[in-house]
């Protein structure tokens, strides 16, 4: 690994951060303060392409801001599994804040400075996450994130989101406290180190650590990162759907979900390794584990008729194919799991903001209201039609890649049972998703909408959405982009 010390990741961790207390700065000058937000999230995105080229040549950027004891400091680290995330998250900033701007605008929310500058800092932590040198760094700005997004998911300031921010926060930090925290340091007392390897293949735990010991660490990184949404601890997923819908997206395809995923698979990778997993039977288990919440969490989102409850639950669902594509250890299940964090950021951000589109333009909610709407918003449903075959994982949207891998990786495992689930989660995918598209475009108009002309939302609402579908598409049929970073993860 060719080690170089390089700058700009502090300048990418320092522009959400210095974007959030301008944002705070302009106060209710709303102009000023969404100028701010565009301009940190236009700073972030550049400085993370600037790192592109090499990356792409091998390189390994580096950054140390704070030596603690041997083998222990807070520092930053680039690679190509870093990219994945930071390209994906850095990028959708820029469109969320369109977005975001022509919800809250449109709705005249409240506290609308408060948002912005939440929504900064959650980005400050989750760009820290993905260029986190070792675990330390790594669980510092993954508790960054859940303090920093608390406010948002409480934004309305009701009984009803007080309850289900406290939950989110409860969940959230205690299995990171409770699991990861004590796993950190026996980590530390074994190995010397909480630097993540070099490679994929060994780890960092010496030989000779028990194989008990090594279960029990891995399974309390596994749950103790709860943002990953893998059962039983995902209940704060759908809780906090009480936000914001820009709040939602944020949750469900930039950073906080996503974070959880990349967090778990950062340590599966290169603290534990594919070896010691190998080794030590954790691959395949791990797999029928996840398999459980994949199955599971879809088969609930069909029982929604609230659009955000259904894609909450679709959100839990598709966060352990992730997972579960690492956990098969060959080389097409860990690409597929690898690449679907970026291909289900894509598209779960354009579901969210078609459904917040929805509730700006017909202040409807529930899927039951809305036969007939496709008519009336064919951009918006349009979108949300393109991001549902993703999710499904039909051609030529991004999500096909994902699911292609990860067949391909179950079949290198041997595993009927995960094809099995694999093809059945497809189907229930389809099952949970056409009925919308179907029924907005070609169900029969209801009569308590027939004398209302419900057009599309808001421009700065559509362009955006209308973006990332298209991305959706483009990342489907090239596929290279991201495909270039896989083959570097070694």
């Amino acid at each position: 690994m060719q080690l170089t010390h390089e700058p700009r990741l502090l300048l990418a961790i320092l522009a959400p951060l210095v974007g959030a207390a301008l944002v705070m700065a302009a106060g209710k000058r709303p102009n000023v303060r969404e100028a701010c937000s565009f301009g940190a999230a236009a700073v972030l995105f550049g400085t993370v392409a600037t790192l592109i080229p090499g990356i792409l040549e091998g390189k390994t950027f580096h950054f140390t801001l704070f030596h603690l004891l041997p083998g222990l400091s807070i520092s930053l680290r680039a690679d190509a599994l870093s990219m994945i995330f930071a390209v994906s998250a850095s990028f959708l900033w820029v469109v969320t804040v369109f977005y975001s701007a022509g919800y809250m605008r449109g709705l005249q929310e409240h506290e609308q400075t408060r948002f912005n500058a939440c929504f900064a800092l959650a980005l400050f932590g989750a760009i820290g996450c993905a260029f986190s040198d070792n675990l330390l760094t790594l669980y510092l700005f993954y508790e960054v994130v859940s303090v920093c997004t608390y406010p948002l998911v409480a934004h309305h300031q009701d009984e009803e989101s007080y309850e289900g921010a406290r939950k989110y926060l409860t969940y959230l930090t205690a299995t990171a406290k409770g699991l990861v925290l004590p796993a950190m340091v026996l980590i530390y007392v074994y190995a010397g180190t909480l630097d993540f390897s070099a490679n994929i293949r060994t780890g960092i735990l010496p030989d000779g650590v028990p194989q008990v010991v090594v279960t029990i660490l891995y399974a309390c990184c596994i749950l103790g990162f709860a943002k990953n949404g893998v059962m039983p601890f995902h209940n704060w997923l759908p809780s906090a759907m009480v936000a914001p819908t820009p709040v939602s997206a944020l949750l469900h395809a930039v950073a906080v979900v996503k974070v959880g995923v990349f967090s778990t698979v950062r340590v599966m990778l290169y603290v534990f390794g594919v070896d010691t997993m190998d080794q030590f039977n954790l691959g395949l288990p791990t797999a029928y584990f996840v398999s459980f919440t994949i199955v599971v969490g879809s088969i609930v989102a069909l029982s929604k008729d609230n659009l955000k409850a259904r894609l909450a639950y679709s959100t839990v669902s598709q966060l352990s194919y992730i997972i579960l594509g690492v956990a098969l250890l060959t080389p097409a299940g860990i690409s597929g799991g690898l690449i679907h964090i970026a291909n289900h950021a894509f598209s779960k951000i354009t579901l969210f903001f078609c459904a917040g589109a929805i509730y700006v333009a017909t202040h409807k909610k529930n899927i039951s209201e809305m036969s007939g709407l496709g008519r009336a918003m064919p951009w918006t449903f349009g979108a949300f039609a393109v991001a549902s075959l993703s999710m499904i994982g039909a051609p030529p949207v991004a999500g096909f890649v994902s699911k292609w891998y990860l067949l391909n990786g179950a079949f290198d495992a041997g595993s009927v049972a995960i094809l099995l689930v694999l093809l059945t989660s497809t189907l229930l995918n389809a099952a949970y998703f056409a009925p919308v598209v179907y029924q907005a475009f070609f169900g029969k108009t209801r009569p308590e909408d027939a004398h209302h002309h419900h057009g599309e939302a808001s421009p700065a609402m559509v362009i955006p959405l209308t973006i990332t579908a298209g991305i959706s598409v483009l990342i489907g049929l090239y596929p290279q982009f991201f495909a270039r970073f896989l083959h570097l993860i070694s």
